[in-house]
C-alpha cells in the first residue's frame, strides 16, 4: 500500500536539502571536526567553525594552540587526519586546486623576493597564476596604488621598510582577486602606525566583499576587525562570539579609585566592602568595585568616603577587555 504522505515527505526533504545548500553557500569557510596530530602533539582536536561570506573571523590563541595548523589545512598545505573543510564551496582534500584558486594567503613573514622590485614581485605572482603579461602588469599597477606603494614600485623590495613589505605581501595575495583571504598574524612585528595602515586596508577589502580569516596575537586587532572571534587553546575551541559577547562573560564595568597611599586605599576598601570593593592585588594604592547600581553606586561610594575624610585622587571606569578574556580562558598572556 502506498503511503499517502510519501509525496509530502519527499517535498519536505527537498526543501530541507535546498535550505542546507543555501546555508552552505552563504559560508565562505566551513570546518567540521578538524583533527591534526603530529606524533604526540595534538595540534587540533576536533575544531569546527564557519565564516559567512563578506565577514572577518578572528582566530585567537596562545603560541602552539593550533591556529596556524588550521590555516594550513584551509590552504591545502596540510591534510586533516579527520574532519572536513570547505572553502568557497570546494573541499580542501578532494578539490585542493579549486581551493587554491579561491584564496589569498599572507603568512607570518612577508614572502617577497627582495631582489625584485615591488612591481616585479606582483608581476611574477600574476604570471605564476596564469595571468597574461598585460593583465598582470595592469593588476600590479592597481595594487601598488591601492597599497600606497606606487612611489616605491620600481625599487628593490630589500629597500622597503617592514610595513611596506607586509603591504606588498598582502598585495601579492590579492593579485587574482581571491574571494577568501587568510591572514596568519599579518601585522606581527609592525610598528603601531604600519599596523593601523594595514588594518585600514583589510577593512576596505571586507567592505568590498572579501571574506577574511585572521589569526593574530594582537587582541586590539581582533577587537577592531573581527565580526566574530574564536579562542583556541590546546587544539580546542574554548570560546566563540563577538568581542562584546566575550567581554560580557567577565561581568560588569568596574570602578577603580586611586588614593595617596596604601593605608588610605585599605581604609576605603573597608568602608566600601558592602559594595564589593577590594584593594587591587597589583596596585596597593587603588581599590576596585563592580558598578552594579549604575551611577548611583559611584555617588554613594564618594559620599561615604567624603564623610570619612578619604578623597580619591583619581576615578576610572574599566570595561572588560579581550586581554582579560584571553587570560581568563587560556591562562596565557600575549
Amino acid at each position: 500500500m502506498v503511503d499517502k504522505y510519501q509525496p509530502l515527505a519527499i517535498l519536505i526533504d527537498m526543501i530541507a536539502t535546498t535550505a542546507d545548500v543555501r546555508s552552505a553557500a552563504s559560508m565562505a569557510i566551513s570546518a567540521e571536526g578538524l583533527v591534526k596530530h603530529f606524533g604526540d602533539v595534538h595540534a587540533l582536536n576536533g575544531v569546527s567553525f564557519e565564516v559567512p561570506t563578506g565577514t572577518v573571523l578572528g582566530l585567537l590563541g596562545p603560541n602552539g594552540a593550533g591556529k596556524t595548523t588550521a590555516v594550513r589545512i584551509l590552504t591545502t598545505i596540510l591534510r586533516p587526519d579527520t574532519g572536513r573543510a570547505v572553502v568557497n564551496g570546494f573541499d580542501v582534500v578532494s578539490d585542493p586546486r579549486s581551493v587554491r584558486r579561491s584564496i589569498g594567503l599572507a603568512g607570518q613573514y612577508a614572502a617577497v623576493d627582495e631582489n625584485l622590485t615591488g612591481r616585479e614581485n606582483l608581476l611574477l605572482v600574476g604570471r605564476l597564476n596564469h595571468l597574461s603579461k598585460s593583465a598582470a602588469g595592469t593588476r600590479a599597477i592597481e595594487l601598488l596604488d591601492q597599497f600606497h606603494l606606487s612611489d616605491a614600485g620600481n625599487r628593490p623590495a630589500r629597500t622597503y621598510s617592514g610595513g611596506m613589505r607586509r603591504r606588498l605581501d598582502l598585495a601579492a595575495a590579492l593579485v587574482t582577486h581571491p574571494p577568501v583571504l587568510l591572514l596568519d598574524e599579518p601585522t606581527a612585528g609592525l610598528d603601531p602606525a604600519s599596523r593601523q595602515d594595514l588594518w585600514d586596508v583589510i577593512a576596505n577589502l571586507v567592505a568590498d566583499g572579501t571574506t577574511v580569516l585572521l589569526t593574530t596575537q594582537y587582541l586590539e586587532e581582533a577587537d577592531r576587525l573581527a565580526d566574530r572571534i574564536i579562542v583556541i587553546d590546546h587544539g580546542l575551541i574554548v570560546a566563540e562570539g563577538t568581542a562584546s559577547e566575550l567581554k560580557s562573560t567577565l561581568g560588569e564595568t568596574t570602578v577603580v579609585l586611586g588614593f595617596a597611599d596604601a593605608h588610605a586605599a585599605g581604609g576605603a576598601a573597608d568602608l566600601l566592602c558592602s559594595l564589593g570593593a577590594a584593594v587591587l592585588a597589583n596596585d596597593a594604592v587603588s581599590i576596585a568595585m563592580p558598578l552594579r547600581g549604575g551611577p548611583a553606586t559611584v555617588r554613594d561610594a564618594l559620599n561615604t568616603l567624603a564623610d570619612a575624610g578619604l578623597v580619591p585622587q583619581r576615578i576610572d571606569l574599566r570595561e572588560p577587555t579581550l586581554d582579560d578574556v584571553f587570560l581568563s580562558l587560556t591562562g596565557a598572556s600575549v
